[in-house]
């Protein structure tokens, strides 16, 4: 039996995948989190298998709780479940620590053999993903911009591009409005963008948003 935590803001869809997984016969959804606080909580104290793990939750999230998810427990496999189909974020997944992305589109076909295969110590990813690691561990790489940004930097990036506001970054991710106007400044000068606009621009244009 392999058990597993469900991590994922919104009850409906923990909901639909306990269903999902109840009908497999050998998954077990031992404990559920809805914040990225429940999480590491569930991490410390119960004995699980395979953490199935929305990407965009509130407090800790992302890359930032993946890696944290690590530092607690290294053997701990993860399954990140993303509503984002850009690969981007399935590479930034993977190499935090992940070893499968799948998209919430795809999760009804293809979640229980992702969970089966991470679970036995395999990885899933698509081969898009997969050519876009191995592109990045190639001397040289020359990646689309966002690419160079590091993960918080990607991270408000991602946020900024959907509208949110210096202060709403702050309080969501618990930094100072300093910090995250820092962020900003940093990003437009990697990215080559001279405004919010032209970050929201771009974004669209390749689907981050």
């Amino acid at each position: 039996m392999i058990r597993i935590v469900l991590a994922d803001d919104h009850t409906i869809v923990r909901e639909g995948l306990k269903q999902l997984l109840a009908a497999a016969g050998d998954l077990e959804v031992v404990g559920e989190a809805e914040d990225g606080f429940a999480v590491i909580e569930r991490v410390r104290a119960l004995d699980f298998d395979l953490l199935l793990l929305d990407m965009s939750m509130p407090g800790k999230s992302g890359i930032e709780l993946i890696k944290q998810v690590k530092a607690e427990k290294p053997k701990l496999r993860v399954l990140v479940l993303s509503m984002h189909e850009e690969h981007q974020y399935a590479v930034r997944a993977i190499r935090a620590g992940a070893s499968g992305y799948l998209t919430k589109e795809s999760a009804s076909g293809q979640l229980v053999e992702a969970i089966r295969k991470v679970a036995s110590g395999g990885a899933f990813i698509s081969s898009a993903v997969a050519e876009q690691l191995a592109l990045g561990a190639m001397p040289d790489a020359q990646g689309a911009p966002h690419e160079a940004l590091s993960d918080r930097e990607f991270q408000v990036f991602r946020m900024l591009a959907e509208g949110k506001s210096i202060s709403d970054i702050a309080e969501r991710l618990n930094l100072s409005v300093k910090t995250v106007s820092t962020h900003k400044a940093n990003i437009l000068h990697k990215m080559g963008l001279a405004s919010t606009a032209d970050l929201i621009r771009y974004a669209l244009d390749r689907k981050l948003i």
